[in-house]
């Protein structure tokens, strides 16, 4: 049982930078691997990027590699994703998951949890 609460998104133009940030609750966050999945209009939800648990491991979409981080600090019950060099492709809701999977996924499926999402448009 985890709650999830997005925050950061906005409107932007190409080339510049936004900080995504999720604060969860509830059962202990440190146990449960994150992703962050983005669906733009009329698109599937794809995934962008997950950590484990520990934060050692780390898995990106190729549309993003290079230019999103994605980070967690356990003590805060936080996960970031720094986004940079944003694209006008880039523009999409983006939402946060939490999965108690013990290997963290980067399908839809193995998120257990979900965040209402949070907007990020960026104009060319």
């Amino acid at each position: 049982q985890v709650q999830l609460v997005e925050s950061g998104g906005g409107l932007v133009q190409a080339g510049d930078s936004l900080r995504l940030s999720c604060a969860a609750s509830g059962r202990t966050f440190s146990t449960y691997g994150m992703g962050w999945f983005r669906q733009a209009p009329g698109k599937e939800r794809e995934f962008v990027a997950a950590i484990s648990w520990r934060g050692r491991t780390t898995y990106y979409a190729d549309s993003v590699k290079g230019r999103f981080t994605i980070s967690r600090d356990n003590a805060k019950n936080t996960v970031h994703l720094q986004m940079n060099s944003l694209k006008p492709e880039d523009t999409a809701v983006y939402y946060c998951a939490a999965s108690p999977l013990v290997a963290v996924p980067t399908s839809e499926g193995g998120y257990a949890y979900w965040g209402q999402g949070t907007q990020v448009t960026v104009s060319s």
